[in-house]
């Protein structure tokens, strides 16, 4: 009897792989390998959510993983790895996020378990990361590459450092996970989904997506905000403000930054509608994209804005950078698509910025055209045809 080809996956949260990685699992499957799952699908943080994996074949395995490298925790997490790899004998292991790369590669040396990938979604060293960052990420990495036959980098950043710095067998660029344009649906009622959502008809809405985290950044939009209403002295209420900003996503944050724009007066102005299945509705009634992260690989959220004709501001950061083709040099600069900001945290610039678009129609809708034509760079089709023949390289 012909034994089964199987392949796993590995990532630190259990809705990584149907957010991001369902065509590499179609790409797997299409070519007859059984694929499986090693996540953490308990922990209420790390998504508990688990519904869009039933039906697609996955076979899953909890891994009680910890974002952090610095516990005890990772023993345990080691040696659950290690029952798996053991006695499913795979022909492949495709990890993804930084812990879920660091302990598969330790248990697949350890089981003697190959070929490996370790696909980055953004190293946390970084121009302008911190030194701890460095210190502790770095020689990880480093060291990590040893035991890794196919490194993937999704921004040109940490493609150029890994090419020269690490030790992967094979170091490949991919444009991050590839935009489904088959997703996008059909235009809707603009008007209808404001109303739905309980905003304003009658006002230009500026819309953020992303979880409700430090690394996002969503503070320094809120109090730009803040700043363009107390600025306008004659407006005593939200009532004649010619935006609403509209936050989209959930985190631990939720609860400070709603009280956030209540200190600021802005929560007249400002809606928190959390974690949304509907984003491919919601850029549609979005005139402006704001996008302050401090840290990105590639950032999808930011991409599918593009793809739907948004202009754009965010932050001079890797990831961001590649997505709209340019640097900023000064304290912000207008590019093609939108503004580059380049200190994530500068409100000043934000509030600029945010007033610069406003205030620019025939602009807004030059940098909408140019977007909608840069998305297809990034297409599913691109990356699928890249996994596919690294794929092919490894298993055959």
């Amino acid at each position: 009897m012909k034994a089964v080809k199987k392949v796993l996956l590995v990532t630190t949260v259990s809705g990584f792989v149907p957010q991001f990685e369902m065509s590499n699992v179609r790409i797997l499957q299409n070519m007859g390998y059984e694929v499986h799952y090693a996540a953490n699908y308990k922990t209420p943080s790390y998504g508990t959510d688990n519904h869009r994996l039933d039906g697609t074949g996955i076979i899953r395995h909890q891994i009680d993983f910890v974002r952090s490298p610095f516990t005890l925790q990772n023993i345990k997490v080691y040696r659950q790895l290690k029952k798996v790899m053991s006695s499913e004998h795979f022909d492949l292991v495709h990890c993804h996020t930084p812990m879920g790369g660091v302990m598969a590669r330790l248990t697949a040396r350890s089981t003697r378990t190959s070929p490996v990938i370790y696909t980055a979604h953004g190293f946390h060293f970084f121009k302008g990361a911190s030194l701890i960052n460095w210190l502790c990420y770095y020689p990880m990495e480093k060291f990590l590459s040893r035991f890794t036959d196919e490194q993937i980098c999704i921004n040109l950043e940490d493609y150029e450092r890994a090419r020269k710095k690490f030790h992967a067998k094979h170091i490949s660029y991919i444009p991050g996970v590839g935009l489904d344009t088959g997703k996008i649906p059909p235009v809707i009622d603009v008007t209808n989904k404001k109303l739905e959502l309980g905003l304003p008809v009658d006002r230009l809405i500026l819309l953020s997506s992303g979880e409700l985290i430090k690394r996002k950044n969503h503070e320094t939009v809120i109090r730009a905000i803040g700043k363009l209403k107390a600025e306008c002295s004659d407006l005593k209420s939200a009532d004649h403000m010619q935006f609403h900003y509209v936050i989209c996503g959930h985190g631990k944050l939720d609860g400070a930054l709603k009280k956030l724009a209540e200190e600021l007066h802005v929560s007249d102005c400002v809606s928190f509608l959390g974690y949304r299945e509907d984003m491919m509705e919601i850029y549609q009634i979005a005139d402006v994209f704001l996008f302050p992260s401090f840290q990105e690989g590639l950032p999808m959220a930011l991409l599918e804005a593009m793809a739907y004709g948004l202009p754009v501001i965010c932050s001079n950061i890797r990831g961001s950078r590649d997505l709209m083709g340019a640097i900023a040099k000064n304290s912000l600069d207008y590019c093609e698509g939108g503004i580059l900001v380049a200190q994530a945290d500068d409100v000043v610039s934000y509030c600029k910025a945010i007033q610069l678009l406003l205030d620019d129609n025939s602009r807004r809708q030059e940098m909408s055209k140019k977007n909608s034509l840069r998305a297809k760079d990034f297409s599913v089709q691109t990356v699928k045809e890249s996994m596919e023949k690294i794929y092919c390289k490894l298993l055959t």
